[in-house]
């Protein structure tokens, strides 16, 4: 099944890096053309979509991407973010003055209501290898529910 990452299609689409992206325009420029790539993506059939974070931001973005498809919060305690993504963020600050801990903290507070109430399914990722997370989404994903 074909894979989407939106991160590297907002990057294709602005023609720079989400880095570049944030500095001209700011995170609202990004998250529009988030926004535009979701409803496009969303039509599709059989297809993956790696969100990433923030696209559960904008109810219009989990209305669309719910319409068809099932919503999997690949859920994970701070601690295990941070040792997931810290050495190999290049992305600007979502909080600012803060961190890199005290960020994902922040973050992952003000969205986990919002991952609650999107999600069809649960994945507690938290000393899980990528294989047994993958293993687990394609249990989920040929579920007849």
């Amino acid at each position: 099944m074909p894979r989407v990452v939106m991160d590297d299609e907002i990057e294709k689409r602005a023609g720079m890096s989400t880095n570049e992206i944030v500095a001209k325009w700011g995170w609202p420029k990004f998250r529009d053309i988030e926004s535009e790539i979701a409803r496009e993506l969303s039509n599709q059939d059989r297809l993956v979509i790696d969100t990433g974070g923030g696209v559960i931001e904008r109810a219009e973005n989990m209305e669309a991407l719910s319409r068809n498809g099932r919503i999997i919060w690949l859920k994970a305690s701070v601690e295990t973010i941070v040792s997931r993504i810290e050495s190999g963020t290049h992305r600007p600050a979502l909080v600012a003055g803060k961190t890199f801990t005290e960020e994902v903290a922040e973050v992952l507070e003000r969205r986990t209501p919002l991952y609650q109430s999107a999600a069809n399914y649960v994945v507690e990722t938290d000393g899980m290898s990528p294989y047994q997370v993958a293993e687990m989404v394609v249990e989920l994903w040929q579920r007849q529910d």
